[in-house]
Formats: structure tokens, C-alpha cells, sequence
């Protein structure tokens, strides 16, 4: 493996199955920590865990639907009773029901925000114990930079991520004295599943707009996570880490 940056550490991915959550358990794992990942697609998870198995790391799965508290728990109550520990939580699951305000649903509405924002608040709110147990305790939330300035046809999704940065920095105030650090990565457009719907025009405006000329790639945000999830940024938090080319200049 590359790093013993994260040796001896353990750390919850949830979205860990596939896109940024899959790039961050494996740049995890390379930089030594034990990884849990989380996802509702339990083929998708065995399959990324048999991949970082296979280059060396320690990974393990939990099938999780995050909407769920008492499977937030039982999520968190896997990892310590697996591992022995946890440091680390990644909350990165996350989905999209884009349509315009007049055209979006009720249930696509709460769906989003079921996943998103909840289920942020469920999977903190079950790690926590073990989190302030921690020498090192890490809270690292998927924001986005559409979280800070707006998107058309994404009301349900911006909402969710300009509520994850609010609760970032709220429970930035709350755990410091427990030794518990809480940040967030707002990424811009990156090159996932989730950009599958969008059309080539919009993909080729995007890039156009961004000083670095590409999307993201789910690396990007990886490393960032990683950093974050370090003894290097043990003074950093409360902070939104804007990872996005520069887009938003």
C-alpha cells in the first residue's frame, strides 16, 4: 500500500459501493486504515471490498440503508465489534431526483432528503459513542458547492447539501471539546454515475466554466477525504473544503 497516512485507524464509508464513495474506501485502504463500507447495493459493496482485498487492504461490508436509524446502529455496532475501533466517519451516500420546483414530487422531495440529510444526521448520531472514544475522531460530510450557491432543478438536492454544511459546522461547535473534528468536502461536478443524465452540451459547458478545463475526478475528492481524515488536519475544523476545479471563482 502507498501511505501509512491513516495507519491504525478505522473508518465508515457510506455510498461506499460505488463513484466517490468506492474512490475514497480504496484511497483509504492504501493509506492503511480499516475500512467499513456501507451501501444498499450489497453486490456492488462485496465486489469493492474484494477489490481493495485484493490490493492489499482491509475492508469489510455492511448492507445499510441510512434512512434507517437502528440500521445506522447496527452499521456502527459492526464496525467496533469487526475492527475493534472507529475513527472515522464518512458520510457519503447520497442521491438525485433533479426536476424544477413546479415539476418535482413530493416523494422526490423527501427521498432526497430521507438519503441526504437524514440519513447525515442518523449515521453521526449512531457513530458518536465510538467517535469520542477515539483519540482521533473524524466526522467528514459530502457537501457540494451547489450547497452554497443554488442549481436550477435541484431544490430537493441543494437543500439536503446546504443543510449538511449547517450541521457541520453546528456540531463543529458541539464535539470540539470531545476531541472531535468535523468538516465537510463540497465537490463540484464529478465524473460519477450521477452525471449520466446529464446531456454532452451541459458536460462540455461545465468543463468550459471550470479554470482546470475537466471534471472531477472521484479521486479528487477521495484525496481531500483523506487529508481531512488525518493527524495533518487535526486543527481543521467547522470547514467546507471546496474541491471543483475552481468552478465557483
Amino acid at each position: 500500500m502507498s501511505t501509512d497516512r491513516l495507519a491504525e485507524k478505522t473508518a465508515i464509508i457510506t455510498g461506499g459501493a460505488r463513484g466517490i464513495g468506492r474512490a475514497t474506501a480504496h484511497r483509504f485502504a492504501a493509506a492503511g486504515a480499516a475500512v467499513m463500507l456501507a451501501d444498499v447495493d450489497a453486490q456492488a459493496g462485496r465486489e469493492a471490498v474484494s477489490a481493495i482485498e485484493n490490493e492489499g487492504g482491509t475492508a469489510a461490508f455492511t448492507e445499510t440503508d441510512v434512512t434507517d436509524l437502528n440500521q445506522a446502529q447496527a452499521l456502527a455496532d459492526a464496525t467496533v465489534e469487526h475492527f475493534g475501533s472507529l475513527d472515522v466517519l464518512v458520510n457519503n451516500a447520497g442521491i438525485t431526483r433533479d426536476a424544477t420546483l413546479k415539476k418535482m414530487s413530493e416523494e422526490d422531495f423527501d427521498q432526497v432528503v430521507d438519503v441526504n440529510l437524514k440519513g447525515v444526521f442518523n449515521c453521526t448520531k449512531a457513530a458518536l459513542p465510538h467517535l469520542t472514544e477515539s483519540d482521533a475522531g473524524r466526522i467528514l460530510n459530502a457537501a457540494s458547492i451547489v450547497g452554497r450557491y443554488g442549481n436550477f432543478g435541484q431544490t430537493n438536492y441543494v437543500a439536503t447539501k446546504s443543510g449538511v454544511i449547517g450541521m457541520t459546522k453546528t456540531w463543529a461547535r458541539e464535539l470540539g471539546r470531545d476531541g472531535v473534528t468535523v468538516n465537510a468536502v463540497a465537490p463540484g461536478f464529478v465524473d460519477t454515475a450521477m452525471m449520466e443524465t446529464v446531456p454532452d452540451e451541459i458536460i462540455d459547458d461545465l468543463t468550459d466554466q471550470t479554470p482546470l478545463g475537466r471534471l472531477g475526478d472521484p479521486e479528487d475528492i477521495a484525496d481531500a477525504y483523506c487529508f481531512l481524515a488525518s493527524d495533518e488536519a487535526a486543527f481543521i475544523t467547522g470547514a467546507v473544503l471546496a474541491v471543483d476545479g475552481g468552478l465557483v471563482l
